[in-house]
């Protein structure tokens, strides 16, 4: 399977909090067979969070550790772009070709990239943000804890 974290999820394993030991037991990403990739925006993201938290050397030690183990996904890839565009304008009520039956939702621009990044590679986003639902089996598939 492929999975794609977003960037609460690292939070989770760095604190290997109750929710870390969910993902590991429903998911397993890190297991052989298993594929598990990062969004690019999420390593700024994290670090970002790290800094303002104040975060001590140790917990900077498992957070790069940590990135280490996954696979990153760069935003310099034209297709990425596009699938930005598509799951924007969905999100705003504005794409030509697919309808949606909710109000706009505006999602930040990371969290964009994150979807993006998750459609693209055809992965199950493993998230604890709600924000991504209204893309659930359009663009991709969502788990959210």
């Amino acid at each position: 399977m492929k999975y794609v974290f977003d960037t609460n999820i690292l939070v989770h394993y760095i604190r290997e909090s109750p929710i870390m030991a969910k993902v590991e037991e429903s998911f397993q990403p890190f297991n052989q067979g298993n594929i598990t990739w990062l969004s690019a925006v999420s390593i700024g993201e994290i670090r970002s969070f790290a800094m303002q938290a104040k975060w001590g050397p140790n917990r900077i030690f498992r957070l790069e550790n940590l990135i280490k183990r996954l696979l990153i996904l760069d935003v310099n890839i034209e297709e990425l772009h596009y699938r930005y565009a598509e799951i924007d304008a969905f999100s705003q009520g504005r794409h030509p070709t697919i309808p949606s039956n909710f109000s706009a939702r505006n999602m930040g621009k990371n969290d964009l990239w994150i979807a993006a990044t998750a459609s693209l590679l055809e992965g199950t986003l493993l998230t604890t943000d709600s924000d991504f639902n209204h893309l659930e089996d359009i663009f991709l598939s969502v788990k959210s804890f």
